[in-house]
């Protein structure tokens, strides 16, 4: 038999774990068959999709479903069964779970549960093609590492390489598809090092366990994360960590763990004890609150913080309570995501009760609640928006290090740079840098420390290797600045230059004149006493780690005054 295997990521550097699942049950199931694995992509052109699928000319279709894909997935189905009428199709996965027969064309079966638990059942029907509607897999079967030796350079070749050691969730969120089975299944500690010995042969880039919570057991964490750092290589590592799990033993070894090898996926989702509560997520607020600062304080690990909009309690005003909170702690990355309904879950049996509004079909996106109307909510969204644009990206570090400092309200300066957003257009246009930076020119306008504000970002600009100045940003020529340092500073001054190479140095160097308050604001003064005295700062094309896993271009101090490298 001729079985196609088929998903679609939501970009090409993902790939699909439970599809290379599939693949092995179904060969052990069905050794004769002949087995095609696709990882297409939800932006692939539509047609173009269609026709290499058609072209395998298969005798049997299975869909590995999701709610990032399932549009795009029951477009495929309904246009195969009307070219290729005969052909079986099987749809699994989380998405194809809570589907009914009835919505989909005939010819059509859904799997729900876990492949590994299918029955023999199934594997007769399938065998003579004559499939139920559905199949009901039994629970908690065991699981191993789906990939092959092939694999690792026909599917998985510059691909993020998703590995569980762990299925299930020691939490019972009501939002989550992890709350409607209960309890975790852990994998034999030998057995994880040995696959993921395997796998790292192959020096992936990045390696994503999926485990729900990968801290759950605090002691099995830090022996998985000791194996990882004794093998060689450079792979990064991403966890979805519980942050009140953490161990003074775990940050102990924490400290040891080199630049861009972890990074940290943590769910804070809301600071509201009523709001957490109602969703049935229990969290040591403060415990969290203070790990996360430490986790920050470390300065080696890349912290990806979430919050979620729209969840139960969750006004307007505890919202920006939460996003307040989240943006104290200094996170690298801060997402705002919408709460998604997703069907069978406990929060959906509660919409009536929540007063839950959400699209009808995937992603169910959220569109109000009971303590957020959708104008509300729309405006948070778009708030949201404006923290991915300008927070996420580290194009503004000092800038936006500059407010935290400062004590400007986090919330409150991204609605104000929200309205000037939403004034320019800025959500239908190409987010570039030059237009990130334009937007906050403008903000500047409005603020009494405008003119250091619009230092900071041409100190930004600089910093993050742009070497052409945007007109609205320029002050002083640069060059005019490197000819007078060129005449006033000494033949020889290393570590920066010699006389023999002092030439290059003013060749290679951006030079831009600041303030001693712009200095002192990023550390470029402040560690020698020059807080009030300006001064002159040549960037390099060379990079520098700051801040962890954070680079910029090296940077050279000159003190007006004195003319003499710091």
């Amino acid at each position: 038999m001729q079985i196609s295997l088929i998903t679609l990521n939501a970009r090409y550097s993902h790939s699909c774990p439970a599809l290379f699942h599939v693949r092995n049950v179904l060969a052990q199931g069905l050794p004769e068959s002949s087995l095609v694995l696709h990882q297409f992509t939800i932006n692939d052109p539509y047609y173009q999709t269609l026709l290499r699928i058609t072209g395998d000319q298969p005798e049997l279709i299975c869909f590995s479903v999701y709610i990032w894909n399932a549009e795009y997935t029951l477009r495929l189905v309904g246009d195969l069964r009307r070219v290729l009428p005969e052909v079986v199709i099987i749809l699994g996965g989380p998405e194809a779970t809570f589907m009914g027969p009835e919505s989909l064309p005939a010819g059509c079966a859904i799997v729900r549960g876990e492949v590994e638990g299918l029955g023999e059942d199934f594997f007769r029907d399938l065998a003579a093609k004559t499939l139920q509607s559905e199949y009901r897999a039994a629970g908690n079967p065991p699981f191993a590492m789906p990939y092959l030796e092939p694999d690792f350079a026909a599917h998985l070749e510059n691909r993020n390489i998703y590995y569980e050691s762990s299925r299930g969730c020691p939490f019972s969120c009501s939002y989550c598809l992890s709350s409607v089975e209960h309890g975790v299944r852990y994998r034999e500690l030998d057995e994880v090092y040995r696959e993921l010995a395997i796998i790292l042969v192959h020096g992936p880039k990045i390696i994503r366990f999926v485990d729900r919570t990968f801290n759950g057991l605090p002691e099995r964490a830090l022996a998985i994360w000791r194996f990882l750092l004794a093998q060689p290589g450079e792979t990064l590592f991403h966890f979805e960590i519980a942050p009140d799990l953490f161990t003074e033993e775990m940050f102990a070894f924490l400290t040891q763990v080199p630049h861009d090898r972890f990074q940290f996926e943590i769910g804070l989702q809301s600071t509201n004890p009523e709001t957490l509560q109602a969703v049935n997520r229990k969290m040591d607020l403060a415990r969290a609150g203070e790990n996360i600062r430490r986790l920050v304080g470390l300065d080696n690990i890349h912290l990806h913080l979430d919050l979620i909009l729209g969840l139960p309690y969750e006004t307007e005003a505890t919202f920006r309570t939460s996003l307040n909170e989240a943006l104290a702690m200094a996170p690298h990355h801060l997402q705002m995501g919408l709460l998604k309904v997703l069907p069978g879950t406990p929060i959906s049996r509660a919409a009536v009760e929540f007063a839950l509004v959400s699209s009808a079909t995937p992603p169910y996106s959220v569109l109000a609640t009971r303590w957020l109307d959708h104008a509300q909510l729309r405006r948070l969204y778009w708030l949201g928006e404006c923290l991915e644009a300008f927070y996420n990206n580290r194009f503004f570090r000092n800038t936006l290090n500059y407010i935290m400092k400062k004590g400007d309200e986090p919330f409150g300066f991204f609605a104000q740079l929200l309205t000037v957003c939403q004034t320019a257009g800025f959500f239908s246009l190409a987010k570039t840098q030059e237009l990130m930076t334009r937007m906050l020119v403008e903000l500047a306008r409005t603020r009494e420390d405008g003119e250091l504000f619009c230092e900071l970002l041409r100190f930004d600009w600089l910093v993050s290797g742009q070497r052409i100045m945007p007109p609205y940003l320029i002050a002083e020529s640069s060059k005019e600045i490197r000819d007078y340092l060129w005449l006033h500073l000494p033949e020889s001054l290393p570590p920066q230059y010699t006389r023999l190479t002092k030439n290059e140095f003013f060749k290679r160097g951006i030079f831009a004149r600041f303030s001693g308050q712009l200095l002192q604001a990023v550390g470029l003064a402040e560690s020698k006493g020059q807080s009030s005295q300006s001064g002159y700062v040549c960037f390099l094309p060379e990079q520098e780690c700051v801040a962890g896993h954070q680079r910029q271009q090296h940077t050279v101090f000159f003190p007006e005054e004195k003319g003499k490298g710091q």
